[in-house]
C-alpha cells in the first residue's frame, strides 16, 4: 500500500475532521527565443543535446549574460499577480549535484526575488478565494534525464540513464504561493482552479505557451492536515512535478485521504517529497525533507545586480492586456449570462473555448450548449480536459451554423461532433460521408408521413378529431423511419395538413 496502512479515509470524511492547508509552487518555462544566459534556442523537440553551448553547459571560462526579455516577462507576471517589483535584486548560485545540472549549481534567485507579496483571486462554487503569492523569481531550468528500462520510467530499476541538456538554461519562473488555509472540502478544487487561473493569465500575457504536456508548466503541490481547531498547521508533503490540471486536484485529494489515515492510526506525517502516479491517482514517497538541505547560496559573481528602472516597470504595466478575470466580467455582461452559468463555464474549463466559438460565429447560447453538454460528456468519458478534445472552436461553430441553417437538427449535430472527435474530418466532411443532412424535401417527407398515418389509423382519427397533441407519436415514428434526419417541425406541419 502507498500509505503503509490498510485503507484510505474517504475525502469527505477526512475534511470533516481535519483542516487542509495547501500551497503550490508552479514552474513556468518562459517563451523567449533564446536561453536565460546564452544565445542557444529554446525550441521544443530539437535533437538531444543540439541546443547547447559552453555557457549553458557550464564549461570553464564561459560567462553568462542575463536575457532582458526574460526579466521583462517576469515583471509582467509579477504585475499581473499584484506583486511588488523589486527596485534592486540579484541572482545567486544554488549548489547541488544532479546529473541534469551541467554546472553542479543553478543560477537562481534566493533571498532577493524580483517580485514579492502578490495575490490571485480564484472563484470556486460562487466563493472567491484569495491565494497569496509569496514570490515570483527567475532562474534557469535544468536538463532532462531519461531512465531507460524498468517498469516505472524512474531511475530505480532502469538499465541506464541518458541526459538531454537542451532544456538546461531555459528561462524558468517559479510562482510560489503562501499557505492557503480555509478552503475546507474545496481544497482540491481550489488547487486545480488556481493553476487553471494562473495558466490562463500566463497565456493571456503571452509569456509562455504553458503546455503542461511538454513540461513548460509544472506544479509542485504541498498539502498538510491538522485537526479542526488545532493551534498549528500539520506537517506538509510536497508532491513533485504534477503535470495536468486534473492531476493537481487528484494529488491533493489523495494526500488528504492518505494523511488522514496516517493521523487516524496515531502515526506522524513525514515531511518529504512524493511522486504522483497518473495511472492510479496515488502518490509514493520520494526523499525526506525533514532535515534542511544546505544549498550554500551565495551571490552569482558573474552577473551584475538587476535594478529595473521605475519608468520601465510602468511602461510594462501600461502594456498589460486585459486579464482573464476582467475579460470574464465584460463578456458575462455582453453575453447576458448569470453568475451560476459563468461559474459552470469556468469550473469545467469551457470559458475560453466558448469565447473562441463565439468569435468564430456561434451565438453565446449555442456555444455554451455544445461545450457544456455533448462535448463535456465526451471529455468526461475520456477522462480528459475539454481543451484537450480533438475538436476546435471553429469546428463547433460550424456545427452550430449547420443547425441554424436547417442542415442539421440537434440529434444529427451530435453525430457530426462524434465524427469530428473520431478524426473523420471537418463537420461538412462528416455530414457528407455519413449522409447526415436533414431530409427537407417535401416529397420524401410526405411519403414517410403517409406511410405512418396508414399504419396508425387510431392515432390519425384522434388528430382528425382535433387532438393535435397525438401528432407527437406519429412524428416520432417518422423520425425513426428517416433515422433522425427529418425536420421535425416540417413533419408536424405535414401530418396536420394531411389530417385536417
Amino acid at each position: 500500500m502507498t500509505t503503509g496502512l490498510a485503507h484510505l479515509v474517504p475525502y469527505d470524511e477526512a475534511v470533516s475532521r481535519y483542516e487542509p492547508v495547501i500551497g503550490l509552487e508552479t514552474h513556468v518555462e518562459l517563451g523567449t527565443v533564446s536561453k536565460m544566459f546564452c544565445g542557444c534556442p529554446t525550441t521544443f523537440g530539437l535533437p538531444p543535446n543540439s541546443a547547447v553551448c559552453p555557457v549553458c553547459l557550464g564549461l570553464p571560462g564561459s560567462l553568462p549574460v542575463a536575457n532582458r526579455a526574460a526579466i521583462e516577462y517576469t515583471i509582467r507576471i509579477g504585475l499581473a499577480l499584484n506583486c511588488t517589483i523589486a527596485t534592486w535584486c540579484r541572482f545567486a548560485r544554488k549548489n547541488y549535484f544532479y546529473p541534469d545540472m551541467p554546472k553542479n549549481f543553478q543560477i537562481s534567485q534566493y533571498d532577493e526575488p524580483l517580485c514579492t507579496d502578490g495575490w490571485l483571486d480564484v472563484m470556486v462554487d460562487g466563493q472567491t478565494f484569495r491565494v497569496g503569492i509569496e514570490r515570483v523569481h527567475l532562474e534557469e531550468d535544468t536538463g532532462k534525464s531519461l531512465h531507460v528500462g524498468g517498469a516505472t520510467g524512474r531511475i530505480h530499476g532502469a538499465d541506464y540513464s541518458l541526459v538531454d541538456y537542451n532544456r538546461a538554461g531555459i528561462p524558468l519562473v517559479e510562482v510560489v504561493t503562501k499557505p492557503v488555509a480555509g478552503t475546507g472540502a474545496l481544497a482540491a478544487v481550489v488547487a486545480r482552479d488556481y493553476v487553471t487561473e494562473l495558466r490562463d493569465l500566463l497565456r493571456t500575457l503571452r509569456v509562455s505557451d504553458v503546455r503542461m504536456e511538454e513540461g513548460s508548466l509544472r506544479c509542485d503541490v504541498n498539502t498538510s492536515l491538522a485537526p479542526h481547531g488545532a493551534a498549528a498547521w500539520g506537517t506538509r508533503t510536497e508532491t513533485k512535478n504534477v503535470n495536468s490540471l486534473r492531476s493537481v486536484e487528484r494529488a491533493v485529494r489523495f494526500e488528504i485521504e492518505r494523511q488522514a489515515a496516517v493521523l487516524d492510526a496515531g502515526l506522524r506525517v513525514v515531511q518529504e517529497t512524493r511522486h504522483f502516479h497518473e495511472e492510479t491517482g496515488t502518490t509514493t514517497a520520494g526523499r525526506s525533507k525533514e532535515e534542511a538541505q544546505d544549498y550554500r547560496y551565495f551571490p552569482e559573481p558573474d552577473l551584475v545586480p538587476v535594478a529595473p528602472p521605475a519608468a520601465w516597470v510602468e511602461q510594462i504595466r501600461a502594456g498589460l492586456p486585459e486579464l482573464p478575470a476582467a475579460r470574464r466580467a465584460r463578456l458575462q455582461a455582453e453575453w447576458g449570462l448569470s453568475d451560476a452559468e459563468m461559474t459552470r463555464l469556468h469550473n469545467v474549463g469551457a470559458f475560453d473555448l466558448v469565447q473562441q466559438t463565439v468569435a468564430a460565429g456561434a451565438s453565446p447560447a449555442e456555444a455554451s450548449k455544445w461545450w457544456l453538454g455533448e462535448l463535456a460528456r465526451h471529455a468526461n468519458s475520456r477522462g480528459t480536459e475539454l481543451a484537450e478534445l480533438p475538436i476546435t472552436p471553429r469546428q463547433v461553430a460550424r456545427v452550430s451554423a449547420l443547425v441554424q441553417d436547417g442542415t442539421l437538427n440537434d440529434r444529427l449535430a451530435r453525430q457530426v461532433l462524434e465524427g469530428v472527435l473520431a478524426g473523420e474530418g471537418e463537420p461538412d466532411d462528416v455530414v457528407a460521408a455519413r449522409g447526415l443532412a436533414v431530409v427537407s424535401d417535401d416529397s420524401a417527407l410526405t411519403a414517410a408521413v403517409d406511410a405512418v398515418i396508414a399504419n396508425n389509423p387510431d392515432v390519425a382519427a384522434k388528430i382528425r378529431d382535433g387532438k393535435t397533441a397525438a401528432a407527437g407519436a406519429l412524428i416520432g415514428q417518422v423520425m425513426t423511419a428517416t433515422k433522425g434526419r427529418a425536420d421535425a417541425q416540417r413533419v408536424r406541419e405535414l401530418i396536420l395538413q394531411r389530417l385536417s
